[in-house]
């Protein structure tokens, strides 16, 4: 390692101040090989972690977060349903800095310069890599939905970063005025947890048939189906009969504009008048992947052997912001594709046996109170894509005891995947 004047340690000493991290935002570069991660959710914290731990310290990892405390967006709508505590989806990352040894710096990644190899903080520093992970989660395209705006969602809220979004959401759920109208606009395909926008409106209906039995639920969907489709409509007349109105854009004619100060849905066969709403624009990988430069369109294309970036190899892209193929955008995918990044990773930099990659994936659903349903794959990396080589799902009228038994299922999950992300 290359020494540095007193001089130039008060001024590093001085960003790390100011960027809030655990250790230093720059370092020179260590004689062990170095994996840099960005963005500290299901895909990034797990690959750091991963890396760390198996490669008993032969590798340095840094991961970068912006945020002291992540609150995962997966089971925000049991959240939002009364089901969860909010602090019960929040976690930290002093684990995975103290028994883990990763320095954890809490800054936002500014740029990438591929050539170099390094990653620019917001606050100036600069950090060197030998690999990068790219894990940024989603970013909206606002514009897919007329009107909408980053101002619009502090009155029409979209809480799909799960944070003070869903704690909005959830205020104005319950506060909504007796009798009155909800409105969702659920995203266009592809989008983060293809079940989300669907139990969202399963949890809010529980929230409205225990306060407000007789409110109403409008969804101006632009697609013409969705995941889980006929189980949720099942649940939906079970448990909430005449509560959720579900339309189509072939029926409504698409949301032509949104206006957040009348709180007005206007479509061609009616405008809606919502007394409360949630609208979730078209996403887009998020914005470090674009300014890094690894997306083809809005999203980015990997190696589905190892989840290396097809435009450098030197970068492995995680979770929703990958082309993933068959794979949905979920946290367990994240995870498992951390998994198999992270072996790849440990191959490349300490020379350790790489394995063959295996992929999984389940989305569970609740629809009312111990009525949960899922659906999941197994898969494999073929050349060109993943592929899933076994499926399930839930089946319409299964049994109360199932259907307890796959919510157990998934709280468990919960707790195994959260100790398995952060340690």
């Amino acid at each position: 390692m290359s020494k540095i004047s007193r001089r130039q340690f008060s001024t590093m000493a001085a960003a790390a101040t100011a960027a809030g991290v655990v250790g230093m935002p720059f370092v020179a570069h260590a004689a062990k090989p170095r994996l840099v991660v960005i963005g500290g959710g299901a895909g990034g914290a797990t690959v750091a972690r991963y890396v760390a731990k198996d490669s008993k310290g032969a590798i340095d990892v840094i991961l970068i977060e912006p945020t002291r405390r992540y609150y995962t967006c997966f089971f925000s709508n049991l959240y939002l349903g009364g089901f969860r505590e909010f602090d019960s989806i929040g976690h930290g990352y002093g684990t995975l800095a103290r028994d883990y040894g990763i320095n954890v710096i809490h800054d936002w990644a500014a740029a990438v310069d591929r050539g170099a190899k390094t990653v620019t903080l917001a606050s100036g520093a600069k950090v060197p890599y030998d690999r990068l992970v790219i894990a940024p989660g989603i970013d909206f395209k606002y514009e897919s939905v007329p009107g909408y705006s980053v101002d619009a969602q502090d009155v029409m809220p979209h809480a799909w970063k799960s944070g003070t979004q869903a704690q909005l959401l959830r205020a104005q759920v319950e506060n909504m005025k007796e009798g009155g109208t909800f409105v969702m606009v659920p995203p266009p395909n592809p989008f983060r947890c293809p079940p989300g926008p669907y139990e969202r409106i399963s949890m809010i209906a529980h929230q409205f048939k225990k306060r407000n039995p007789k409110a109403k639920i409008i969804v101006l969907d632009p697609k013409e189906k969705f995941s889980k489709q006929a189980l949720f409509m099942e649940g939906w007349e079970n448990h909430y009969p005449g509560m959720v109105e579900w339309i189509p854009a072939s029926v409504s004619g698409g949301v032509k504009n949104v206006n957040p100060d009348s709180m007005e849905f206007k479509t061609d066969i009616d405008t809606f008048k919502a007394d409360a709403a949630c609208v979730v624009p078209a996403q887009k990988a998020g914005a470090i992947a674009q300014i890094a430069g690894v997306t083809k369109g809005d999203w980015c294309p990997i190696n589905p052997a190892t989840m290396q970036s097809k435009i450098d190899e030197n970068i492995h892209v995680l979770g929703d912001a990958s082309i993933a193929s068959a794979m949905p955008k979920s946290g367990f995918s994240a995870n498992s594709q951390a998994k198999v990044a992270a072996n790849a990773i440990r191959g490349a930099l300490a020379g350790s046996k790489v394995f063959p990659a295996r992929y999984a994936n389940t989305c569970w659903s609740l629809i009312a109170a111990n009525d949960g349903v899922k659906v999941g794959a197994k898969y494999e990396a073929a050349p060109e894509k993943i592929k899933p080589t076994a499926k399930f799902i839930s089946k319409t009228g299964e049994s109360e005891e199932v259907r307890k038994q796959t919510y157990e299922e998934s709280v468990g999950w919960y707790k195994a995947i959260t100790a398995d992300i952060f340690g």
